[in-house]
């Protein structure tokens, strides 16, 4: 395979097409890897390019989830983008999923029983309906009695509620440090799997 020469290209301009034709977030390491760069190098690029989308008021974003970046669009121009395309608008989700999916957002990964028992009553089909609209994924099993599935948030719901990564949900009171929770995401039980996209 021949090289393309793209001298006058900064990282940053090189890395933005990449992440366009990305079938779903990737790692920095596989960035550097197809621009033979070091990792350091893209985390640097691709702090330019956010700042840069931000400061001049585009309308992509980067988005960062369990360790992985991915090109979105800016959540103010979902409904333009759903008219241009004659989507419907996204469906509502019901009180219940939208309980279910704030307890899986602060608590990931966590099981069912433990979202039944923070709840008090069963979340079975609020749990199932947010699978079906890919805001919730199975990242594992617990390591408790019966082996229970583990259940985190997808890309999807970062992309739904418009935040660039997990740091971007409002604190808690009392809540641990955003360091701890991405520790935690790290763990072998809680990694999202590798699907294709």
């Amino acid at each position: 395979m021949s090289e393309i020469p793209t001298p006058s290209l900064s990282l940053s301009a090189r890395l933005e097409p990449l992440l366009f034709v990305a079938p779903g977030p990737v790692t920095n390491a596989q960035l550097a890897s197809a621009l033979e760069v070091p990792v350091r190098a893209v985390d640097a690029a691709l702090t330019e390019l956010e700042t840069y989308y931000t400061q001049t008021g585009r309308a992509l974003r980067l988005q960062r989830l369990h360790g992985r970046v991915q090109l979105t669009t800016a959540p103010e121009v979902g409904g333009l983008i759903e008219r241009f395309l004659g989507l419907e608008a996204s469906a509502r989700l019901s009180q219940a999923a939208l309980e279910v999916l704030a307890i899986v957002a602060y608590r990931r990964p966590i099981t069912r029983p433990q979202v039944d028992a923070i709840r008090g009553v069963n979340s079975d089909g609020a749990l199932k309906s947010l699978l079906s609209k890919g805001l919730v994924q199975e990242v594992g099993r617990s390591s408790s009695p019966g082996r229970p599935i583990l259940y985190s948030i997808t890309p999807e719901f970062l992309q739904h509620f418009g935040l660039g990564s997990l740091g971007d949900l409002p604190p808690l009171e009392g809540d641990v440090p955003e360091e701890n929770n991405e520790a935690e995401l790290s763990t072998p039980e809680a990694e999202p799997p590798d699907v294709p996209r």
